[in-house]
């Protein structure tokens, strides 16, 4: 796979960590999306007493993005201490989005790429609107 993606991109991720919402978990973690333009729109996690309506910082930064307009997302880079993979609910969401986006891991304790993979990868037999095998546009 490609590995060439903007180093603004992991430092976008690793930022928007810094503004997480954990007092629970204390999990923080950030998520940069690069749209088709070259745009980064970031996110953090944001928790809540009430531990269904917590917002993933993947979400976050892809709801940001299509909320600007965007439809085109080719990279979402994730920053976690130790570099963990989007939850399930986050591979569906940004699958919905893109079916080729890449998934750049950043272990968030070191700065650094652990793993460049295909979202396809992580969830492979992604769920398809049935009645056209794509989404609306």
């Amino acid at each position: 796979m490609d590995s060439q993606f903007p180093d603004e991109l992991v430092s976008a991720a690793l930022d928007a960590r810094r503004h997480a919402y954990a007092p629970y978990s204390n999990f923080q973690v950030g998520a940069a999306v690069l749209d088709g333009d070259g745009g980064i729109w970031t996110g953090a996690n944001v928790e809540n007493a009430s531990f269904g309506l917590t917002l993933c910082a993947e979400r976050v930064a892809l709801a940001a993005a299509v909320s600007g307009g965007q439809r085109q997302l080719a990279v979402l880079a994730v920053a976690t201490p130790g570099g963990h993979a989007p939850c399930g609910g986050c591979r569906q969401f940004a699958r919905e989005f893109s079916a080729d986006m890449r998934v750049v891991l950043i272990d968030s304790q070191r700065s650094e790429v652990v793993s460049d993979v295909a979202l396809a990868d992580l969830l492979p037999m992604s769920f398809e609107f049935p009645q056209t095998g794509s989404r609306p546009e």
